[in-house]
Formats: structure tokens, sequence, C-alpha cells
């Protein structure tokens, strides 16, 4: 296994895939950052990784606040650190369907990766990477034509927010299904994650930075069940390989068991 040097950021990190990132980067190599909300879990994660030799630390992140975020950005400024790579993992997936599930979750899973994602750009490294992780419920296949067409191509970050924000306000409304969304905020979270990924790939590229989208499958966690076809270990592989691909690697991409599926 060839070694890296740098420093990367994994998000929603105390346990699950997040934790297992967390291994595998510091395996390479990389002095690890395990985020979480929950302090401590985070410090118990934090502690059984560096039991196993590897260079970690912890960062208390809520991703769904603006305080929590500079907090963290100012610690790594005041550092003076430089992000390899930035793992946008933290996620939800809530029971039951209304807005504030729908305002919840994407709170979470869109808003929560794009504000943290803009927050560390600046700290981010010459030919850094940032992962996405999504999901497979994230493709365009079956979304309603007049939907698709918003964010197919993406125009620009706004679009896209403009795009998960109606959902809401159409869950909110009572029109969802008659717009022709789906009745899974989870769902379009990830459709406006990929959508997200393609715009920052492209204003990105002047940078070297390299932006890609990962679904994991079907895992053994807390989110996905007893019941999941993958462990761990498998479902980790593809975001650790995105999160240090050489420079010149791909960018813009959505990627499955580390080969470009179809959005």
């Amino acid at each position: 296994m060839e070694k890296m040097t740098g420093v990367a950021l994994v998000t929603g990190a105390n346990r699950g895939i997040g934790f297992e990132v967390c291994r595998q980067l510091g395996q390479r190599g990389l002095r690890v950052l395990v985020s979480a909300r929950d302090i401590a879990e985070g410090a118990r994660a934090t502690a059984t990784l560096r039991e196993e030799g590897l260079d970690v630390g912890f960062e208390p992140l809520d991703v769904t606040s603006e305080e929590s975020i500079h907090q963290l950005t100012d610690r790594l400024a005041r550092q003076e650190l430089r992000l390899a790579a930035l793992v946008n993992n933290a996620g939800v997936a809530l029971d039951g369907f209304n807005a504030e599930v729908a305002e919840r979750t994407l709170a979470v899973n869109f808003f929560g990766a794009l504000n943290l994602t803009e927050r560390l750009l600046p700290l981010m490294a010459d030919h850094g990477r940032i992962v996405m992780v999504s999901s497979g419920l994230g493709v365009l296949e079956g979304l309603a034509p007049a939907l698709r067409q918003r964010i197919d191509p993406p125009a620009s970050k706004e679009a896209v927010c403009d795009f998960v924000r109606s959902f809401v306000e159409d869950v909110r409304a009572g029109q969802h299904e008659a717009r022709g969304w789906p009745s899974s905020a989870y769902r379009v979270s990830k459709l406006g994650l990929n959508a997200l990924t393609r715009v920052l790939a492209d204003e990105l590229r002047p940078r070297s930075l390299l932006v890609n989208a990962v679904t994991p499958g079907w895992v053994k966690t807390r989110m996905g069940g007893e019941r999941a076809s993958r462990g761990v270990q498998e479902g980790a592989d593809t975001l650790t390989w995105a999160a240090t691909l050489p420079p010149g690697g791909p960018t813009g991409g959505f990627f499955r068991d580390r080969q470009a599926i179809a959005w």
C-alpha cells in the first residue's frame, strides 16, 4: 500500500462508514481528523483509532450549525492546516415523511455538505480531493422530466439550492406528488448532492481540486441495517480511493466500486 502525507477531514466519523474511512485513510499514512456532532462518541472513536497506531485527532462538528462550521474552520486556520482530503460523510435517513423531515434531511445531507465545503475551500491544499458520500438513489433515472431538466446539467450552485428548496416548499404545500417529486427526502438530498458535485468540479478545476460523488452501496451500519449486503470495509473502499486520487485523477464523477456509473 502506497503511503501518503497530508491531513484528511471526515464528517460523521464516529461510527459506521465514516469511522472505517478514517481507519483506511490513516492506514494510508494520512493524519485524519475525526469529526462528529456527539463529542463523547467522537472521542471514543478517536481513541480506538489511536490504539491501532493511527495518527488521528478529533474535531467537534455539527454540519447543520453555521457557528460550529465557523469554529472548526477557525481552529484549523489557526493551526495553519491544509487539507489534502475532505470526505462529506455526515448524513441522515429519517423516519416518516413531511415538510419537517424534508427540511431536516436536506439540512444535513445537502446544505451541511455545501456549507462546510465552501468554508473549507481556502484551507484545501493544491490537488486536494473532495468526496461527497451519495447513494444509488441519487441517480436521475426515473425522475420526472420537468424536474430533471432543472438539474441535468446543473446550471449553478444557486440553481441546485433552489431545486432542493422547492422540494421542501412543495411538500409543505401538499403539492410534491403533483409536481413529480418522489416521496423521499433522502433521495432528493442525494440528487441535489450529485448535482452539486458536478458544479463544484467545474468550478474548482482551475485549482486542480478533484470533486467526486461515491455511492458505498447498501452497507451494514446503523442506517443500513443488518440485512445490508456489504460490510463497512467494502463500503468505505471507494470513498478512500476517491479521497486519495493522484493529481490529474477524475473529477465530477459518480462512482461505485471504483468505477464510474451513470448519474
